[in-house]
């Protein structure tokens, strides 16, 4: 079965550094997006970053734009995130997702719009204080 297994979160000060990763197994991931997205308790779910997986193209969320970093490996089971000049407003649990539409070359991409059309992970928290 598929699996997103997200690592990396903690607790950092303002202007501080964290790592973000994300496995996934039991999925051939083809030519479509790999997400990172974002929810703080009582809100909706955030688009943080997204990467078109046939040519690394990355998509940041105006808040995060200079700050985080999306990156995939070549065998597209690996997706990171490096957040660094973390802020207090970055603090949510950040999920991973990857697309089950493929191949996929649209904007949007499927998890921004419709939970459903994503796997995802269980999700790891962050915390900026």
């Amino acid at each position: 079965h598929v699996q997103l297994v997200e690592s990396g979160g903690g607790s950092v000060q303002a202007g501080g550094s964290l790592r973000l990763s994300c496995k996934v197994s039991g999925y051939t991931v083809g030519d479509g997006c790999m997400d990172w997205v974002r929810q703080v308790p009582g809100k909706e779910r955030e688009g943080v970053a997204s990467i078109y997986t046939d040519n690394g193209s990355p998509y940041y969320a105006e808040s995060v734009k200079g700050r985080f970093t999306i990156s995939q490996d070549v065998s597209r089971r690996n997706l990171q995130l490096q957040m660094n000049v973390l802020k207090t407003e970055d603090t949510a649990v950040y999920y991973c997702a990857v697309s089950k539409i493929m191949p996929y070359y649209n904007a949007p991409c499927p998890a921004e719009f419709d939970l459903s059309l994503a796997f995802w992970g269980q999700g790891t928290q962050v915390t900026v204080s």
